[in-house]
């Protein structure tokens, strides 16, 4: 690199713009069937599109648009095959929201690692710009029976993975996207077409989605009697459990950073709710024995990440950051020790507690159960 950038003619651009050589944001893959967002490396609300998480069980499959179909059928006036083309011809609509998978988080429920990053710890969630053509505008299109309650959204994927969605969900805001962020869905986001289904967990939101068939009851696939069913401390076990309850986490500073000196630092950090928008966000950090109340970014969407902010000074002794969120409804965002109290700790799924970040006298950041 020059030592003055002004002495020597730069580079043109290139077809398909590049990162900053000094920037390294970089996904996490313990697996791989998942890659993890490095919420850490954002500054705003929008995650890149390649940098997006990723959970799949059985691989990417690559599909051509050109014999993309989508089938609607089973109690249906009409059943009908979508080509892709077919489905951008209906007008169109753009949506910001976050995903989170209903796995994020879960090692809270028995108590992470003290080395644990915010990467690690809350890296399958993103918030995108979708668009795509509701599924009510293609239910007009193919004609419903007034009897019918759900709808099996099946992938195309190896696992050809499947979900019964009440028809009600489908109908209020249900999209079959085609577009992220400006641009055609990434292959591992589900291209060329997906459902979305905003607040509801990753896995209800079907990639490379193939066909949407409709009945008057649950199709009860594997992925909702065999998976993605929740044990709770009294032998039964929760089923159809769809929407994300409010949630935050400070990401800044977090897990594996450490803050070099006393003095003023900015916390920043995320939070969400499947059920509407964020209306206030509380930071404390003396491990939940007083709070002070943050200020969010606007825009404040529903369903969408909310960036919130919060003006702290440390002076140098042990301290505990955690936050916690309230929604529009007036939720509010639990204690672990609240949720392991009604849900034991191997509920598996769907952690939405507090979770705390200890800073050391040294200025080390580790994980600390709240």
């Amino acid at each position: 690199m020059p030592d003055d950038p002004t002495k020597v003619p730069g580079v043109p651009p290139a077809p398909v713009g590049m990162r900053s050589p000094f920037e390294h944001p970089a996904r996490l893959t313990p697996a791989p069937v998942s890659a993890r967002t490095p919420l850490d490396q954002f500054y705003g609300t929008i995650t890149p599109s390649d940098l997006h998480f990723v959970l799949t069980r059985t691989g990417i499959p690559a599909i051509d648009p050109g014999r993309y179909r989508l089938l609607i059928h089973g109690m249906v006036d009409q059943p009908t095959s979508f080509s892709l083309d077919d489905l951008k011809r209906f007008p169109s609509v753009s949506r910001i929201m976050f995903l989170e998978c209903n796995g994020n988080t879960a090692d809270a429920w028995k108590g992470a690692k003290p080395d644990s990053t915010v990467q690690q710890l809350e890296g399958l969630t993103g918030t995108s710009e979708w668009t795509g053509v509701p599924v009510a505008t293609l239910f007009k299109e193919v004609g419903i029976d007034s009897g019918a309650a759900w709808a099996l959204a099946e992938g195309s994927d190896a696992g050809a993975l499947a979900r019964s969605i009440p028809v009600e969900k489908l109908l209020s805001d249900g999209l079959v996207a085609y577009g992220q962020n400006g641009e055609a869905l990434r292959p591992e986001q589900g291209y060329p077409a997906r459902l979305l289904l905003p607040g509801w967990i990753g896995n209800t939101n079907i990639k490379w989605l193939r066909r949407l068939k409709l009945g008057d009851q649950p199709f009860m696939t594997r992925y909702e009697t065999a998976q993605y069913t929740f044990s709770e401390p009294d032998g039964k076990s929760a089923q159809f459990a769809f929407v994300l309850e409010a949630k935050s986490a400070i990401i800044r500073p977090s897990g594996g950073m450490t803050i070099p000196e006393p003095g003023f630092w900015e916390v920043t950090g995320l939070a969400w709710s499947g059920r509407g928008r964020i209306t206030r966000v509380e930071v404390s950090a003396d491990g939940g024995q007083t709070w002070g109340e943050a200020e969010l970014q606007e825009p404040v969407l529903p369903i969408c990440h909310t960036r919130f902010r919060f003006p702290w000074v440390w002076d140098g002794s042990e301290a505990v950051l955690q936050s916690r969120a309230t929604d529009e409804t007036g939720y509010v965002q639990p204690a672990r020790s609240q949720l392991v109290a009604a849900r034991g700790t191997d509920f598996g799924g769907l952690f939405n507690g507090i979770i705390g970040w200890q800073v050391a006298a040294d200025g080390k950041v580790t994980y600390v159960e709240s």
